[in-house]
């Protein structure tokens, strides 16, 4: 396994992070311990979840995947591994089970997420604490473009670095990160974790070879503010392995059992970017997992690859490629194939 420092903090993090997202819906809590298991023997020491999960979002799951973890981690020596959680945003419509959908700005919310995380995970401290997504309406989850309402309602930044601060001091996180941000939120929490002097680490957001769009606005930030990526959806969804070429429907795959529900990459040109991946790396004797996960590895704005598996032979080949290493003309053919099909699934 390969490490890397989380932002100015000192500490290292594998560049694989494991991902538990499908905890609770598709795997088992035996499936989550497995998975766990085998992830800290490879050298993996990084493991992302959210209060809101297991995905999609619903009552009936909602905090399954940190009690699973939880259950897993009473029995582990705390100080090894880097554990991070998401405090949830606002959104009454799919999560009104969750502080009747208000999200994380309200007065005592972060405490009571905070609290709520740390008895499902059974643990006295979260390494890292995330902002999920804005609260606020800008471009996330697929949206592009960004059209301003004049009165729309704009998070108080301040309010939420006061209330992370308070639990960075009473020791129940150690460092914070924000998620699914636009470079103008990026910079409103930069400048404010530099007035509280908090250690504002990371930035997750989603990137694959057919979601690049964190190059254009974010990567010279995440280098020179060393606020680097935490990577999610590296596969695209599982899109980038492969299993739904050729309009294949696999048994109790994501898009086989939920299209709609992610639907940010249901567009054309995402099956003619996807088969021409495909193409290249069956030209380099690769897998197109590999090759998609070994590119993302690659990027020198990145922190850690988030990556995740609903079966063991799928963990399996994702962190193993942290030992591909893509070659010139390789990472040259990738491009004039992201130049004919640039994003196509943000």
């Amino acid at each position: 396994m390969k490490y890397d420092k989380l932002g100015n903090t000192g500490v290292e993090v594998s560049k694989i992070c494991l991902g538990t997202m499908t905890w609770g819906e598709q795997n088992t809590e035996a499936d989550a311990h497995e998975q766990l298991n085998y992830a800290i023997d490879k050298g993996i020491n990084f493991i992302d979840t959210a209060e809101a999960y297991a995905v999609p979002l619903n009552k009936e799951t909602q905090g399954l995947t940190e009690q699973y973890i939880g259950t897993w981690l009473k029995n582990q020596k705390r100080d090894n591994i880097i554990l991070a959680s998401k405090v949830s945003s606002a959104n009454p419509v799919a999560l009104k089970h969750i502080r009747e959908g208000k999200g994380f700005s309200g007065k005592g919310f972060i405490q009571e997420a905070v609290e709520g995380s740390l008895k499902r995970l059974q643990t006295d401290y979260i390494d890292l604490y995330q902002l999920h997504w804005p609260e606020r309406p800008t471009n996330f989850f697929g949206q592009l473009g960004y059209t301003h309402i004049s009165d729309d309602p704009v998070t108080d930044f301040r309010y939420v670095m006061e209330e992370l601060k308070k639990q960075v001091e009473k020791g129940a996180i150690r460092y914070i990160g924000i998620s699914n941000e636009s470079p103008w939120g990026l910079m409103q929490y930069i400048n404010l974790a530099r007035e509280f002097d908090l250690p504002l680490v990371s930035n997750q957001d989603a990137y694959s070879l057919i979601n690049r769009k964190f190059e254009v606005g974010m990567s010279e930030m995440a280098i020179r503010e060393n606020c680097k990526l935490l990577a999610y959806s590296p596969l695209g969804g599982g899109i980038l392995s492969g299993k739904y070429l050729g309009g294949k429907k696999p048994e109790g795959a994501r898009y086989t059992n939920w299209p709609n529900y992610f639907a940010r990459y249901a567009h054309e040109n995402t099956v003619k970017a996807t088969q021409q991946y495909a193409n290249l790396a069956q030209e380099n004797g690769l897998s197109l997992t590999q090759m998609a996960l070994s590119f993302v590895n690659s990027r020198d704005f990145l922190i850690s690859n988030i990556i995740g598996a609903t079966t063991m032979e799928q963990l399996k080949e994702n962190i193993d490629s942290i030992d591909i290493i893509l070659n010139e003309d390789i990472l040259n053919e990738i491009e004039k194939i992201h130049l004919a099909f640039p994003n196509p699934a943000p």
